[in-house]
């Protein structure tokens, strides 16, 4: 049973104060006691611990979901090391789903206040983003077995990820797709530095994903041409795979004259074999460091909603087809695998009056009447 006793003090300057402390004993025989300003809120607390406790549920554990996070890769890891069925492919995915996707919004969260609230508000946000629907089930089953490591820590009672269904149909990794607005890209170039700048600009304009551009090397770079050889990637790792022997893995992607000029003049005098945006260092960018410590502040600094990376992409893509590319140049432009893809994911920005507008030149052309 949790009681509530009032406590007054005096303080150095014979102030009377007062506060109400919450005393209760957990399932395993431990005291705790908590301190409330007001005796409301110490009711409050009271009623739920008292429910928890009764319920078996209670958890003393301050662990924060980057904790949880941290302990469960470490355990992929050391399964990983003693080849006990953990792929290190899996485990790059992995972590770099829940760094990437999971970290920044819960990470401070502690664990026994994190909700199935807040993952369904997790879930809402990335496919607002555009994160597509079979992306966002790989994030929430990651999270999911994360939760249910910290469960098997007595570190959380239950599992709040467990359950939150993602809604969409076995094709909606093709889902349509929703860009981000001119405003708000152009309100985050604005607030970023002139070298985040360029890298905003070049992704939202290539749609290049993050690996191919954290690939891309000067050599790749024609300036003569005014286009970009994709042909590479690069993980969080370093490891760069070749995408050459794949038909939608290489393409020439055109830039524009002020792309063009803008990236000549960021080049100097780099090397072909140096990269086009490295690390503070001169290796390759880690995409979960850059999406941490500088696109993220950069959003923020310009007062945006949080976009994933990957919505740049879109707004490439979505501008291409705006602008009157026909859908098969598109799908070869943005690398994807099939045309169907493609149009599944941005026909749908067309004008609707976009067909009977086309018969209406056409006819103009044709023998009257017809």
């Amino acid at each position: 049973m949790a009681t509530i006793t009032k406590r007054a003090w005096k303080t150095s300057k014979g102030e009377v104060r007062e506060a109400w402390v919450l005393a209760f004993t957990d399932r395993q025989g431990k005291r705790h006691k908590e301190q409330f300003a007001k005796k409301r809120e110490a009711d409050a607390k009271r009623i739920e611990v008292e429910g928890l406790i009764k319920g078996g549920a209670y958890r003393d554990s301050k662990n924060t979901v980057a904790e949880a996070i941290e302990a469960y890769v470490d355990h992929l890891r050391e399964r990983n090391a003693k080849g006990h069925r953990v792929a290190t492919g899996y485990l790059r995915n992995t972590k770099a789903q829940l760094d990437t996707y999971v970290l920044p919004r819960l990470g401070d969260v502690q664990l026994t206040d994190l909700t199935k609230g807040d993952v369904a508000h997790l879930r809402d946000v990335l496919q607002k983003q555009g994160v597509s629907v079979l992306t966002v089930r790989k994030i929430l089953a990651s999270l999911s077995r994360t939760l249910k490591h910290a469960a098997e820590k007595n570190w959380i009672a239950t599992n709040p990820a467990s359950g939150i269904r993602v809604t969409g149909g076995q094709d909606d990794d093709d889902g349509k797709v929703v860009p981000p607005s001119r405003e708000s890209l152009a309100a985050i170039i604005e607030a970023a530095s002139p070298d985040v700048a360029l890298r905003i600009r070049f992704a939202s304009a290539t749609g290049l994903r993050a690996s191919e551009q954290w690939a891309l090397r000067w050599g790749d770079v024609d300036f003569k041409r005014k286009e970009v050889r994709v042909g590479r990637t690069v993980d969080i790792y370093g490891i760069v795979k070749d995408t050459t022997k794949s038909k939608a893995g290489r393409r020439a992607v055109p830039l524009s004259d002020a792309l063009a000029a803008a990236l000549k003049a960021h080049r100097g005098d780099a090397v072909d074999d140096a990269y086009v945006f490295p690390s503070t260092t001169g290796g390759f960018t880690r995409h979960t460091n850059f999406i941490k410590r500088t696109w993220n502040p950069a959003m923020d600094a310009a007062g945006v909603d949080r976009l994933g990376w990957h919505a740049l992409r879109h707004f490439a893509i979505s501008t291409w087809v705006l602008g009157g590319i026909n859908m098969k140049a598109v799908q070869t432009l943005a690398g994807h695998a099939s045309f169907q893809m493609t149009a599944d994911r941005y026909s749908h920005l067309l004008p609707e009056d976009a067909p009977h507008a086309a018969i209406n030149r056409i006819a103009e052309g044709l023998p009257s009447g017809a």
